[in-house]
């Protein structure tokens, strides 16, 4: 298969040539996600929620559109704000609330908190805390599914911030040069931290840079059209499967929240903010484009709500009635 140069990617694909089911499972993770990280800021500005948290509202239809080609044995390294891709790769609501919550039955005991959950079981091998710090071990672990011979891939997320990392061309080179199964997943949302992206990158399409390192790459204009996300994710990641090696897609989304929970956010307007949140919402995009193809009636839509509303209560009930984890758990599951 030849390797496609960079392109710019908008899904040919009718919303009717899915089946109700996927475009069902579509809406239902994405609004897990929005619900779960609403849920979250609200415990955390009441105090009941330790440490610092990260939000990913607003860009749920990369992590629902990417994961929605990967399966359990696939490996996925996050960041930060890591929720939305634990949430989107499989994990369960109640144990990852419990972590948030730092409780003993988390996925990490209570000891990782909202940066640092983990799930080996569904292939989420961590969020990180250090901004690019899972571009090598993604590639670690592709290298590991090379050399034992699987079909199965790593994606590594990142943002736009996180691209002039090192640590970012230090990957990308390795797994050109051993044609890893890896998939670069840029979710350029418009902010490193508290910095536009232009006045701190050299490039406007940040996967320009795949061309350095002989990969192809993908850019979807509309990053929160759930439905572009997954149809370029399947291309690309049907491209790794067969063999040929790493590539980069670039999803342009908007970080409608703060960079962290009570951001006093000097760096941009709230008339940026809402512009984003009144014509770009990714749950609003795809209601709009289900409705008014006739796939869903606008109950339907709310009986999902309904059901999910559900599971965030739930998750919440399970974190708060659970335990802390015992003072005596302090220094185990250490590799020193």
């Amino acid at each position: 298969m030849e390797a496609p140069k960079i392109t710019k990617f908008a899904s040919a694909v009718s919303v009717r040539e899915y089946g109700k089911d996927r475009l069902e499972y579509f809406y239902e993770t994405m609004l897990k996600i929005r619900k779960f990280e609403k849920t979250v800021e609200e415990k955390f500005l009441g105090g009941e929620i330790p440490g610092f948290v990260h939000l990913y509202i607003g860009e749920e239809a990369v992590a629902t559109g990417v994961m929605s080609n990967m399966s359990h044995k696939d490996y996925i390294e996050s960041t930060h704000r890591g929720h939305g891709h634990t949430i989107a790769k499989g994990a369960d609501l109640n144990i990852m609330m419990a972590e948030i919550f730092g409780k003993k039955t988390g996925y990490c005991k209570g000891k990782g908190g909202s940066m640092h959950i983990a799930s080996f079981e569904i292939g989420m091998l961590g969020a990180n805390g250090v901004v690019g710090g899972g571009y090598n071990l993604a590639a670690g672990a592709a290298l590991a599914q090379k050399m034992q011979g699987k079909k199965d891939i790593s994606a590594v997320f990142f943002g736009d911030g996180a691209s002039n990392r090192g640590t970012f061309h230090e990957a990308a080179n390795f797994a050109s040069v051993w044609k890893l199964p890896l998939l670069f997943v840029c979710e350029m949302n418009e902010y490193a931290s508290t910095t536009p992206y232009r006045t701190a990158t050299s490039v406007a399409d940040i996967a320009q840079r795949a061309y350095g390192y002989d990969m192809p790459g993908v850019i979807v204009e509309d990053g929160n059209d759930v439905l572009s996300v997954h149809e370029a994710a399947k291309k690309l990641i049907e491209y790794i499967r067969a063999g040929n090696g790493p590539a980069f897609l670039e999803c342009k989304t908007y970080r409608v929240k703060g960079h962290f929970v009570g951001d006093p956010e000097k760096y941009r307007t709230r008339e940026e903010v809402q512009r984003n949140i009144d014509t770009r919402d990714p749950l609003m995009l795809f209601e709009k484009k289900v409705t008014e193809a006739g796939i869903f009636a606008h109950n339907e839509l709310t009986a999902i709500q309904a059901r999910v509303d559900g599971q965030i209560a739930d998750a919440l009930k399970f974190a708060k009635e659970s335990p802390e984890p015992d003072a005596s758990e302090l220094f185990k599951d250490l590799y020193v």
